[in-house]
């Protein structure tokens, strides 16, 4: 009778290690946050020795910036994908607040517990993802929809480019359902535009 061969383990590609080291990572975070963590605990709870997370990862350090890098491109590609497919500006602050929260009440912790590390948190600012490039964006995007001066409608859009985010943080310390939080935040931010229209709408660019 032939013996069985033992299957054999299948080989993961150095970006499939990368990522799975990242994942359980990320897990350690959410279920017991930063200030235990070790290489040492990340090998354990991804199976692997600690001088295979060490081949990936130099520190801890960069090791933690590189999962809230991935994070954030994480969350604001949600965005983007919302962004797509819209008819009005409420349907498109709507779709964009909307995966933002859910990304939020999902990954949030992680994001928040992360950010809490000063070696993470003073690499940027959350909101600075592709931010110039989404501000200038959005803008051309509202003056389709409000009679408004190109500088003010950008500086609007700046400004309220952290209303989400407030949001999120609200969602994370607060009892209060999504969806109202996300009518709150929607509410805001289509209000301050139809307000601005209003102010500025006569207004040209050289005024």
């Amino acid at each position: 009778m032939a013996t069985q061969a033992a299957p054999t383990r299948k080989r993961m590609s150095p970006e499939q290690r990368k990522s799975l080291i990242l994942d359980h990572t990320a897990t350690i975070v959410a279920r017991e946050g930063v200030s235990q963590l070790s290489i040492e605990s990340i090998g354990r709870e991804a199976g692997i020795s600690k001088s295979l997370v060490y081949a990936y990862f130099p520190n801890l350090t960069e090791l933690l910036r590189e999962l809230y890098q991935r994070e954030m491109r994480h969350l604001r590609q949600r965005q983007i994908e919302a962004a797509e497919n819209f008819e009005t500006m409420e349907q498109l602050v709507r779709s964009v607040t909307h995966a933002y929260l859910s990304y939020i009440d999902e990954r949030g912790l992680i994001i928040e517990r992360l950010q809490g590390e000063p070696s993470v948190s003073n690499l940027h600012d959350p909101t600075d993802f592709n931010r110039d490039i989404a501000v200038d964006h959005l803008t051309d995007i509202i003056l389709r929809f409000y009679k408004l001066p190109r500088h003010i409608a950008r500086a609007a859009t700046d400004i309220s480019f952290g209303l989400p985010a407030s949001a999120g943080s609200y969602l994370l310390r607060h009892d209060m359902d999504i969806q109202t939080l996300e009518d709150l935040t929607v509410a805001m931010i289509i209000g301050t535009l139809s307000d601005l229209e209003n102010r500025f709408g006569n207004i040209s660019e050289t005024a």
